[in-house]
């Protein structure tokens, strides 16, 4: 008799086993689309900020390229390029690359730039910077990043491509220098990779990432 308990209890929780396996995928089913749907909306959220006065069509997520490091782009990591276009014309790309001198460790930026090489705008993903100081570089902290929409290497030329302090065109922030100065130098060098390689990135497709840094 106790066998055949056994037996039934066994038979019993394979029986709730299968039945839970086959309601969580049949969840998954459900809700997969709706939670793909959901990430793709928030991340061409997240992008849209740096892309002000530029005129598009695309969706800013579609057309992702990455560029596997070694590179020349700021930050030692493989960096992510989002191309934007407008009647299937490439107007502006995005770049996601590490400001690698800041005070607190790497400083990870999305910097637009348009097709002609001027930038769309700057917005700081992520950091470690020390909280009332370098903290705002952050565009919910101050407009310390606004400075540089509508620049370009000729705008200012090579040597304003500094803090005012170091006798260059951009502001500080009060009691912090490194923080900026940091991210004025991944900016620069952005606008440097995309001056040498714009042709490059809008031409390559994610299969040939690696062909397009080297």
């Amino acid at each position: 008799m106790a066998d055949v308990s056994v037996f039934r209890s066994g038979v019993t929780l394979a029986i709730i086993a299968a039945v839970c396996t086959a309601l969580v995928a049949a969840t998954y089913q459900l809700t997969h689309d709706r939670i793909a749907s959901n990430e793709q909306a928030w991340l061409e959220q997240s992008l849209q900020p740096v892309l002000s006065g530029v005129i598009f069509d695309s969706g800013i997520s579609e057309s992702l390229l990455t560029i596997p490091a070694p590179h020349e782009l700021p930050g030692p990591q493989a960096a992510a390029v989002y191309r934007v276009y407008a009647d299937d014309m490439p107007v502006a790309a995005l770049f996601v690359v590490s400001a690698r001198d800041g005070y607190a460790g790497a400083i990870r930026l999305l910097v637009g730039v348009d097709i002609s090489g001027v930038v769309t705008g700057v917005h700081v993903l992520a950091h470690r910077e020390t909280p009332g100081l370098g903290d705002g570089v952050e565009t919910t902290k101050s407009n310390w990043a606004s400075q540089f929409k509508n620049r370009s290497l000729q705008n200012p030329v090579a040597g304003g491509w500094k803090l005012r302090r170091d006798g260059g065109d951009f502001d500080q922030l009060t009691g912090a220098s490194v923080t900026p100065r940091a991210i004025v130098k991944a900016v620069k060098e952005t606008l440097q990779y995309f001056d040498a390689n714009a042709a490059a990135v809008f031409a390559a497709s994610a299969d040939s990432a690696k062909e397009t840094s080297e």
